[in-house]
């Protein structure tokens, strides 16, 4: 593993200014969040950045809110964060089980579910049960702001539908419908080669009325 190069932090408070900075500074420029992804990447030579522009001091990407019956999660929230909500397990325990699996207690604390789903790693948990979920994301950047269902947000390993200066700002998942049930299972050796799969169901009349 080598050593990190030199690089400068930027503090943003607002999405606009996290924006601003990264249309400033270019492609020598990344959002940094928990850091559990990138630093690593960084570590190993396979990615290198001047420039990070932390998001973590942004409120409205801290936030976790229930409206309308709907899951609103700020990107920079923590798996940790959401495996202990009593908010988030009330109306959604599947998600809270398939958070606790993540990784482990250290980077659990430390990174967040939008650095994982922008990321696109294709082992990750959170990814596939969203997807099986049906959850949306809310981008913003200096166009404004537009959502996307995840399904379109990911088009590939390591690869989204994030526009140069835009970010991820929130993933919203909806209520379960009654009759709704999920389920995640992952199947490795140790931390990799790993499978992760997940599976919902509606039942309606006693018969299979979606699946995902």
């Amino acid at each position: 593993m080598t050593t990190l190069a030199p690089f400068e932090i930027h503090p943003a408070t607002t999405v606009d200014e996290a924006s601003g900075l990264l249309a400033e500074l270019g492609d020598e420029a990344v959002i940094y969040s928990g850091g559990t992804e990138l630093l690593l990447l960084m570590k190993l030579g396979f990615a290198a950045f001047e420039h990070l522009v932390d998001v973590k001091p942004i409120e409205e990407l801290r936030a976790v809110e229930v409206k309308g019956g709907e899951l609103r999660i700020g990107a920079a929230a923590t798996h940790r964060e959401l495996e202990r909500s009593a908010r988030v397990l009330a109306g959604w325990p599947d998600f809270v089980e398939m958070e606790r699996r993540v990784a482990n207690v250290r980077v659990r604390s430390t990174g967040s579910l939008g650095g994982n789903l922008v990321f696109a790693d294709p082992h990750s948990d959170p990814a596939t049960f969203l997807l099986a979920a049906g959850a949306e994301v809310e981008l913003g950047g200096d166009g404004g702001r537009r959502s996307l269902p995840l399904a379109d947000f990911i088009l590939g390993p390591y690869e989204t539908a994030l526009e140069a200066s835009e970010l991820l700002c929130a993933i919203r998942l909806p209520a379960m419908a009654p009759g709704a049930a999920m389920s995640h299972l992952r199947f490795a050796f140790h931390e990799r080669p790993a499978a992760t799969v997940s599976a919902s169901i509606t039942v309606r009349d006693g018969r299979v009325s979606e699946a995902s």
